[in-house]
C-alpha cells in the first residue's frame, strides 16, 4: 500500500491536475489530447492522485473544466478577435502546445518561478503553436503584477485572462483586487474563471481534511454566497455560466452517482433547482 503523497505547495495541486489531463487523454474518446501530461505530472503527481482520498471521483470535474475553457478560449479566438490570452497561474498548462490557435495569437504564462521553470524545462523541443511568454512572477506581489498587466495591456487590442484554478484557493480580499486590477486595463476584455458555491466549497474542506494536505496556500477559501455578482463592483459581469454538471452530461463525462444528484436536485422548488444547477461551473466574465 503506497503511504499519501503530501501535498505542501500550490504547485503540488499542478501535478496533481495534470495527472486527470493524463487519464482523459489516454482514452479511446477522449475530448482532448495533452501528450506531455503524464510527464509533467511526474512521480509526485501519480503519487497524489493514487493516494488521496476521493482522488479518482473527482476526475471528472477536473476533465470537464479543461474541455470547457478549451472551448471557450477557441471560442472567443475565432469570434471576438481575441489576440492575446493571459494566463495567470498557469501551472503545468499546455494549452499553447496543443490548442488549434493561430501563429498570431500571444500567450503569456504566468506564475511562480519554479514551476514555470519546470514546465519550459520539461517541454524543451517542443514547438507552440503560437507566440509564446512565459512571465515568472508572485501574482500575490501587487505592484508587480499591476506593471505587469500594464506592459501586456499595451501590447494587445482585445485580451482574454484566465484563471483556472486559482481563485478558490484565495481570500476574498485577495480576489477583488485581482479583478479590480485586471478591469483597469482596457484591453483586458474577457476573464474565465472557476467557480463552486459555498455548500460545495464545505464537501470539498471535508475531503481534503481526509488528506495530507500542509500547505498553507493550498487551503480552499473563496466561494462567495453572491455567486458571479461578488465580481459585479470590480468591474467584471457574468458572460456565460457552464454549470459543471450540465457541461458533465454533454461530455458524457458524469461523475459516479450523478443520478442521485439529480434526483437531490429535482426536490424542492424552483430557486433551489436553480441553485442546484449552479453549484459549480466555469464562467466566462465579461467586462461591465
Amino acid at each position: 500500500m503506497l503511504n499519501a503523497m503530501t501535498i505542501e505547495h500550490i504547485s503540488d495541486t499542478a501535478r496533481w491536475v495534470a495527472i486527470y489531463r493524463a487519464m482523459e487523454s489516454e482514452r479511446p474518446d477522449a475530448h482532448f489530447r495533452d501528450p506531455w501530461a503524464r510527464t509533467l505530472a511526474g512521480p509526485s503527481g501519480e503519487k497524489i492522485a493514487a493516494t488521496m482520498k476521493g482522488s479518482k471521483q473527482m476526475a471528472w470535474a477536473m476533465i470537464v473544466r479543461t474541455q470547457v475553457i478549451d472551448e471557450i478560449i477557441l471560442g472567443a479566438i475565432a469570434n471576438d478577435g481575441i489576440d492575446m490570452v493571459v494566463n495567470l497561474a498557469a501551472g503545468l498548462d499546455t494549452r499553447p502546445w496543443r490548442l488549434a490557435m493561430p501563429k498570431t495569437l500571444r500567450w503569456i504564462d504566468v506564475d511562480l518561478p519554479d514551476i514555470l521553470q519546470y514546465k519550459l524545462d520539461n517541454m524543451q523541443g517542443e514547438t507552440p503553436v503560437c507566440s509564446y511568454e512565459a512571465v515568472k512572477t508572485d501574482l500575490r506581489e501587487v505592484e508587480t503584477r499591476r506593471a505587469l498587466f500594464t506592459r501586456l495591456a499595451a501590447e494587445s487590442k482585445r485580451a482574454l485572462v484566465v484563471t483556472e484554478g486559482l481563485l478558490v484557493y484565495l481570500q476574498p480580499e485577495q480576489v477583488g483586487t485581482l479583478a479590480a486590477d485586471l478591469a483597469a486595463q482596457p484591453s483586458f476584455r474577457t476573464w474565465i474563471i472557476d467557480l463552486v458555491h459555498p455548500k460545495v466549497l464545505a464537501m470539498m474542506k471535508r475531503q481534503l481534511d481526509k488528506s495530507d494536505v500542509r500547505g498553507d496556500d493550498t487551503k480552499f477559501i473563496f466561494a462567495p454566497d453572491e455567486g458571479t455578482k461578488f465580481f459585479e463592483p470590480f468591474g467584471w459581469r457574468e458572460g456565460h455560466f457552464y454549470g459543471s454538471m450540465t457541461e458533465a452530461k454533454r461530455l458524457n463525462r458524469e461523475m459516479r452517482g450523478a443520478w442521485l444528484w439529480k434526483f437531490i436536485g429535482s426536490l424542492g422548488g424552483a430557486k433551489r433547482r436553480a441553485e442546484f444547477t449552479r453549484f459549480a461551473g466555469i464562467v466566462r466574465l465579461d467586462r461591465i
